[in-house]
């Protein structure tokens, strides 16, 4: 923190300001605002023009003014009395305020003769236009009129907190910014990027001028708001990095290069060549395995563009150079069919696979820690079990983590401390099938190198994807019926709100037993969270052979099932889901040659926002596309998984409108970190500060 920054009581709790006490501190700090410095960046979202009274007379329904009226008449109203009306009149019209709860004070100030101005909304009433719960205040006779020199901001808050409690705060704090407030960037940057000083911002955002572009203020493009948005990226970006840097700062991994013969054998034993794109993302794997620097790198690609054969062609690297790889994924269904990968395509080469699952018998679990702590196996597959204390690793030189971000921060930070030696630490390599926009790439994985598997295996074919309502379900099943007749198979999708693995496997056995009943000529099997892991696996199997026609199940089938010759998929409620996960549901099918189909089976009536959703999945397969839409639709918290740590909260950039800003936020980063330390501290401090705890290290 800079020391004119700390003198000036920027950093003091929000108590420092007049009239916050315990009570109200705690209700400020669900806004997000801790100390003085928060109020001053706590941004309005709406401003409203009270900069000049409206006649009455000229109120249009809908139109949101300032007003001034003499109270005419207050009653009562409604069983119980619980609604109060009040008729006001300026001479040129009459106007009536409702107010729906009030306390016995309100309508003893608002009598007749009382002048009171009001700011609302005018809607149409049964005699005159209303104004419900307006702002509102009694004008005293000697009360001169008000300077109104500004548009009034609307702040986001909380219960207990008011637009006038907010605005006095923001006032206050202001006073302590114009006191000792620092402007971290150079005056050439700002005006190259057409951005003005900090201070002029924020004081331009918090009490903009009548006659200002509130249409841009709202927007967020005004370069008010964009200055500030700048200066935010700048801070989360720096972070990342400086994540990155101390990750690999005066740490080592071991050289992984081995001499090349499981990595050949495996690339001979496949039945099918690697893409340009996979080639392209083997070579930097290979790349950063080569050098003692610690590899941080992440693999993205869309659903089934083969990023399981790099990670299984970069663990054989590390078994070739005697050590161990641990790969980890994040739900049983998904280790399971890694491991069944890695086995298959490993074990012929003489390399042992070892399985660690949380629902092992007791004696097999001892078993195969014991042989993992001796270095029996070299490729050790499983979920969250395997950073669990007990696990222990005998060289443990790389980690992988699939579909990383449905993991908790500290479980991938336990799994890669497994590896640390008094003077190594494993490479890591983390996957995601969930494309991820190059705005949002830049931003989330600073600290994180960038691999793009873009090309999909040839003899993928398209999937045409329909959205029907329920109504059509007699319909959608003779469908099924049609399919499995032809020698295909389907996958039947069932989705539930509630979070329970048991009322969600409730729901797919119900539906399993109809569609049985329905379709009696059809093998129908059934897969959901609560099966046994070796019940599970025999279905998976069964479907995989064939003798399963129709598999019903939760959406623990999301990532990692392969049955080519499955070409229907049908989603229950998918408006229930997002869109990367409906994406990756319906990767499962248009695996082979045959021409697949994906149905979208909803409940009406449909928000906007689920039918914008299901809009998205007809449009287009392409998963990056998706991405983006995804990304508009609903934000980066929800795409990454992390929306209940708080790490994508901004408070005033938004990387969908700031993306074009990105590029020069990296450059200013590469050029703070290296010149100007100091400052980089101070804008991670200001923009992220308690936050940079989540960081992924």
């Amino acid at each position: 923190m800079n020391d004119r920054e700390r003198d000036s009581g920027l950093d003091q709790p929000v108590t420092a300001l007049r009239g916050v006490g315990g009570r109200l501190a705690g209700r400020l700090a669900r806004l997000g605002l801790h100390c003085v410095r928060d109020v001053v960046l706590h941004m309005p979202y709406r401003y409203e023009d009270r900069t000049r009274r409206v006649a009455i007379g000229s109120l249009q329904p809908g139109q949101s003014a300032l007003i001034r009226g003499t109270v005419q008449l207050t009653e009562t109203a409604g069983r119980g009395n619980t609604r109060l009306l009040c008729r006001i009149s300026d001479g040129t019209g009459s106007l009536t305020l409702v107010f729906f709860r009030f306390y016995p004070a309100l309508r003893a100030r608002l009598v007749a003769g009382a002048v009171v101005e009001c700011y609302g909304e005018a809607r149409p009433g049964t005699v005159t236009l209303q104004m419900a719960h307006p702002e509102h205040r009694i004008v005293r006779d000697e009360e001169p009129d008000r300077d109104r020199g500004s548009l009034t901001p609307v702040y986001p808050a909380t219960e207990g907190v008011n637009q006038t409690k907010l605005r006095g705060l923001v006032e206050q704090a202001m006073r302590f910014a114009e006191q000792g407030m620092v402007d971290h960037l150079p005056a050439g940057l700002t005006a190259r990027l057409g951005l003005p000083p900090l201070l002029e911002a924020l004081r331009f955002l918090h009490a903009p001028p009548p006659d200002s572009d509130v249409a841009r203020l709202q927007e967020g493009t005004h370069p008010a708001r964009r200055r500030l948005a700048f200066e935010e990226l700048l801070g989360h970006h720096l972070s990342l990095r400086r994540l990155r840097h101390a990750a690999r700062t005066g740490r080592r991994s071991p050289i992984l290069r081995g001499n090349g013969r499981l990595t050949t054998q495996l690339l001979e034993y496949l039945p099918f060549r690697l893409t340009a794109a996979q080639e392209r993302v083997l070579e930097e794997v290979n790349r950063d395995l080569g050098r003692s620097e610690p590899m941080l790198r992440l693999i993205q690609g869309d659903v089934g563009s083969g990023k399981t054969v790099i990670a299984a062609l970069a663990a054989l690297r590390a078994v070739e150079s005697g050590q161990q790889a641990a790969v980890m994924a994040p739900t049983e269904l998904l280790a399971e069919q890694h491991y069944r990968n890695f086995r298959d395509w490993l074990q012929p080469l003489g390399v042992s696979v070892a399985w660690i699952s949380g629902k092992q018998p007791a004696r097999a679990r001892r078993e195969v820690l014991a042989q993992v702590a001796e270095g029996t196996h070299g490729v050790v597959v499983g979920t969250h079990a395997l950073f669990q204390e007990q696990v222990v690793f005998h060289r443990l030189g790389l980690v992988v983590v699939d579909e990383q971000h449905r993991f908790g921060v500290h479980q991938r930070m336990a799994l890669k401390e497994k590896g640390h030696t008094a003077s190594a630490q494993p490479h890591q390599l983390v996957m995601t099938a969930t494309p991820i926009p190059r705005t949002l790439a830049m931003t989330a994985y600073a600290d994180l190198d960038l691999s793009v598997i873009d090309e999909l295996p040839p003899g993928r074919t398209p999937v045409s994807t329909v959205a029907l309502p329920n109504s059509r379900r007699a319909e959608v099943v003779r469908g099924v019926a049609k399919a499995c007749a032809r020698g295909r198979q389907a996958y039947w999708v069932c989705t539930l709100v509630e979070e329970s693995d048991m009322l969600q496997a409730q729901a797919a056995e119900e539906t399993a037993s109809l569609l049985a009943e329905a379709i009696p000529d059809v093998c129908v099997g059934l897969v959901h969270g609560r099966l046994r892991p070796a019940d599970k696996e025999t279905v998976m199997a069964r479907f995989a052979a064939g003798d399963i026609g129709l598999l019903v199940a939760t959406t623990v089938i999301e990532v990692g099932v392969n049955v080519p010759n499955a070409s229907l998929m049908i989603i229950e409620n998918p408006e229930r889901l997002g869109l990367a996960q409906l994406h990756q549901l319906r990767g499962r099918v248009g695996r082979g040659e045959t021409e697949s189909s994906c149905v979208l089976l909803f409940k009406p009536p449909l928000t906007e926002a689920s039918r914008a959703r299901l809009a998205v999945l007809r449009e287009t397969t392409d998963g990056f596309e998706i991405a983006r839409r995804d990304l508009e639709l609903r934000g980066p918290g929800e795409l990454l998984g992390t929306r209940q740590t708080g790490d994508w909260h901004f408070r005033v950039a938004d990387l969908v409108r700031d993306g074009e800003l990105l590029p020069e936020v990296q450059r200013q980063a590469d050029r703070l970190l290296s010149e100007q330390p100091d400052v980089a501290a101070a804008l991670i401090e200001r923009w992220v500060g308690d936050a940079q705890r989540y960081g992924r290290v």
